[in-house]
């Protein structure tokens, strides 16, 4: 078993595990450690643990020192320094007339690297940027091509559901997201209705794809028979979260009404056929296909590690 500690650079981020050594560390502690940028100011965001040596990777790198007083300065002139490095940035992008569009500027703690983090619709010649750059700031310059997806989570903001963006309060990979998983959440394949501000379909389909996955194995499909404590009925509704089923009945006197049983509550006699999702027009399926591409093409083209 190994000691490690986790750390965050920035809020919306990955989490890096490093080696605490004899340092007494909690969680909202910030560090300085050494990654491939070079010296980085990051936070404690996982207390110190310990997790099985094939479960790390070998060459696990140490906190150098719990931040100091200087250190906290450091950063905080590092953060005013960005701003201004991002506004010369964006009018050399103009004098250049590059088609990308600037993001994020960032200082490596050390000062020894700046980097710059833009979108494209596809590769940019650059490279005479990075050298007005390297001119101005008299340090390595690196631009880093991000997705919108990337780029979203850097600006923060609120989904259709009010609250704050997965991507920017506890999501830190993108997985690829498919129509086919909002068709199998039996969504509406509206556009408007499951992209999200990046304008990419929703992560939320993907990480609540696994859970969809194991409920509809438990409940029957629409249109099966099922035994109620009501007598028979016809599903004619599945709430897949709750476990929930409506079912068509029939009273004494012919008439149907609806009711809804727990799927626990109920025995399957004959299994109905799996719903068809309404087709769609043509137009609306060019766009959400098109958004797939363009999914992938932002996951190959993207480079956007913090260490």
């Amino acid at each position: 078993m190994v000691k490690v500690v986790g750390v965050k650079f920035r809020k919306p981020g990955k989490i890096y595990f490093f080696n605490p050594g004899n340092l007494d560390l909690k969680n909202g502690d910030n560090v300085i450690v050494e990654t491939t940028l070079g010296q980085e100011y990051g936070t404690v965001v996982v207390n110190v643990r310990e997790l099985p040596e094939n479960k790390i990777e070998k060459d696990l790198k140490k906190i150098i020192r719990v931040a100091n007083k200087e250190d906290k300065k450091h950063q905080e002139e590092n953060v005013k320094n960005e701003k201004k490095a991002f506004d010369i940035c964006l009018k050399k992008i103009k004098e250049h007339k590059l088609k990308m569009n600037l993001v994020e500027a960032r200082y490596v703690f050390d000062n020894s690297k700046l980097l710059f983090y833009f979108t494209a619709d596809g590769r940019v010649d650059f490279r005479d940027l990075v050298k007005d750059l390297a001119g101005i700031f008299k340090t390595r310059i690196e631009l880093r091509q991000i997705g919108v997806r990337d780029e979203i989570k850097r600006m923060g903001g609120n989904g259709i559901c009010g609250r704050e963006l997965c991507c920017c309060s506890f999501l830190n990979n993108f997985d690829t997201v498919s129509i086919k998983m909002a068709k199998e959440q039996n969504l509406s394949l509206n556009a408007a209705k499951i992209t999200g501000n990046c304008g990419r379909l929703m992560c939320c389909l993907r990480y609540e794809q696994n859970v969809y996955e194991d409920k509809m194995k438990k409940l029957p499909n629409i249109g099966a028979i099922v035994s109620t404590e009501d007598g028979e009925g016809t599903v004619e509704g599945i709430e897949v979260l709750n476990e929930v089923l409506k079912v068509k009945l029939k009273d004494e006197e012919d008439n149907y009404y609806y009711k809804k049983f727990n799927s626990s509550d109920v025995k399957v006699i004959k299994e109905g056929k799996r719903e068809v999702q309404e087709e769609l027009d043509e137009e609306e399926l060019r766009e959400l296909e098109e958004m797939e591409k363009m999914d992938e093409l932002d996951k190959k083209n993207s480079n956007d590690e913090d260490m």
